[in-house]
């Protein structure tokens, strides 16, 4: 964990100012719904919430995106949203984040993907969402592919975000992957079933433990340097990032380097969007000119951070200069 000084870490923060991300994936609009329940409705065994508050926040893809401003850089997202009140509302949101929308189809027979959270308190206590999990159209297929072409000069980085609500088809990989590969910039992916081993060539490739375990229906042999090194060759990735949750990461590269990164300690209050602020720090940090090593130290202490705090959120540069600064100095 020494890895990064704070002289190092204020050279790479300083560096995310000049990094503008592509972020490829489904998009999504985050409803919170929040109140007080005093008691259980009479009609079925469920509490009675009154709702006091309501807010909404990007999701998905998006919240990558979010991720990514909120570290200073930049970003463009490549999406579906749907022709409704959700889409428009999501749309809006992005935009207000500095986030650009250009990349963005609209899909008149696809909802947007919102997930709406009730609350009591602090307390989620449901989750309904509104969605499709159908592929895209060959139509919209082509829209994203064009948005990737048209967008891809301007972006040093490029983040594959998949959740498996049918953006990422066959040909927006091939597109986000054959496009990116041969300017030599980073692909960082966050893989979900459908294609998980569509990604060859990736950068980085950065599955969870569940994740890999189902893909490659085995046991994952985290602490196993040989194992994790076949994992990496079996996946055709440059470096494979394997979150481990409360047990951190261990990362494997291509020159056999092996890392084992573990958790910042803290109090975890909500997990919600941890893997998205991982994917946007390794993203950010990559193109800033960070070792892959760096990258995955800098994206532990941000979900650490995260991971703090309710719903999904972000993480700021002053963050992770207070909390890498504080850890030196106790060391």
């Amino acid at each position: 964990m020494d890895r990064i000084n704070p002289e190092r870490l204020e050279a790479l923060l300083d560096a995310f100012r000049n990094v503008r991300v592509l972020v490829v994936g489904d998009v999504m609009l985050d409803v919170y719904l929040r109140g007080g329940a005093s008691r259980i409705s009479p009609e079925a065994p469920v509490p009675v919430v009154r709702v006091l508050e309501e807010w909404v926040a990007l999701g998905g893809a998006a919240n990558v995106a979010a991720n990514v401003v909120a570290l200073g850089a930049q970003c463009v997202v490549v999406g579906t949203i749907g022709d409704d009140v959700e889409g428009e509302k999501l749309r809006r949101s992005l935009e207000a984040a500095g986030i650009s929308a250009e990349g963005l189809a609209t899909v008149r027979e696809r909802p947007t993907t919102v997930k709406t959270r009730v609350l009591v308190r602090h307390q989620q206590v449901a989750r309904y969402d509104r969605e499709s999990e159908a592929e895209a159209d060959a139509m919209t297929e082509a829209a994203l592919v064009s948005a990737i072409d048209r967008l891809l000069n301007d972006v040093h980085v490029v983040a594959v975000e998949d959740y498996n609500k049918g953006v990422l088809t066959r040909g927006v990989i091939d597109a986000a992957l054959g496009r990116v590969r041969p300017h030599g910039r980073p692909i960082i992916v966050d893989p979900k079933a459908r294609y998980f081993f569509g990604y060859s060539g990736a950068t980085v490739f950065k599955p969870n433990l569940i994740e890999l375990a189902e893909a490659l229906r085995e046991t994952i042999q985290p602490e196993d340097a040989a194992w994790l090194r076949s994992a990496r060759e079996r996946l055709s990735c440059e470096h494979l990032l394997l979150t481990l949750g409360e047990e951190g990461m261990a990362l494997v590269s291509a020159d056999a380097e092996l890392l084992r990164v573990p958790a910042v300690a803290r109090a975890v209050y909500d997990v919600s969007g941890a893997g998205d602020t991982v994917t946007a720090v390794v993203s950010v940090a990559l193109a800033a000119g960070a070792s892959a090593a760096e990258a995955a130290i800098l994206a532990n202490f941000a979900a650490g951070i995260e991971v703090g705090k309710a719903g999904v959120a972000t993480v700021s540069p002053d963050e992770l200069r207070h909390e890498i600064r504080e850890r030196h100095i106790a060391r």
